[in-house]
């Protein structure tokens, strides 16, 4: 099978319902969500064998990352004749894991009170570049939805991925015995935002 079909060499791709310039905010989208699926593909090749249920992890998110990108490249209007992939269903049966593994994640690495910077371990780093990639999609995907209608769950998923990896990146820096990198004019400020909790 060949893979190269020649009808975007004037600078325009194929999406569900029609044909859009590959310099769209939509392919912008979810090319940029690709993007970070393949980091979080690369991450998962540095964690050791041992950490099966983080790997599983990244790799059920892999999967509904591709959902996402899916979703995002259909025509406004086409959800219609092929459904959306991520649903409220999906999102009520996954997300409360999700927020289960970054609390217990949050809980076991080191207590946090300044900035972190990306780095550590090659796991943690590349998790790292993950999230910020995760972050620009997410931006990218506000920006589509400001000129069509778009899966709104998308942006959810999106949102608390970027959280998840953080929490995942730190946690594999603890396990592997690896301190974060941490910002060093960055004052306390994680100490100070419990104490406005505390006061609030």
């Amino acid at each position: 099978m060949r893979i190269y079909t020649k009808t975007g060499d004037l600078g325009e791709t194929s999406i569900v319902g029609g044909r859009v310039s590959k310099a769209s905010v939509k392919v912008d989208s979810y090319g940029t969500i690709d993007e970070a699926n393949s980091i979080i593909g690369i991450a998962i090749t540095y964690i050791p064998e041992s950490e099966v249920q983080i790997k599983d992890e990244l790799e059920h998110i892999q999967q509904i990352l591709f959902d996402c990108g899916s979703d995002l490249s259909k025509k406004e209007g086409m959800e219609e004749r092929r459904p959306f992939k991520v649903t409220e269903e999906l999102l009520d049966e996954f997300l409360p894991a999700m927020e289960s593994c970054i609390d217990a994640y949050i809980q076991e690495s080191p207590q946090l009170e300044r900035f972190v910077l990306p780095g550590g371990s090659q796991a943690s780093a590349f998790l790292h570049l993950a999230r910020t990639v995760v972050r620009r999609a997410e931006r990218r995907v506000v920006a589509l939805s400001k000129e069509e209608r778009i899966n709104p769950h998308v942006l959810k998923y999106l949102n608390r991925t970027s959280d998840y990896l953080f929490a995942a990146a730190r946690v594999m820096n603890y396990r592997l015995g690896v301190a974060d990198v941490e910002y060093v004019r960055s004052p306390k400020v994680f100490r100070e935002m419990k104490k406005k909790d505390a006061n609030s």
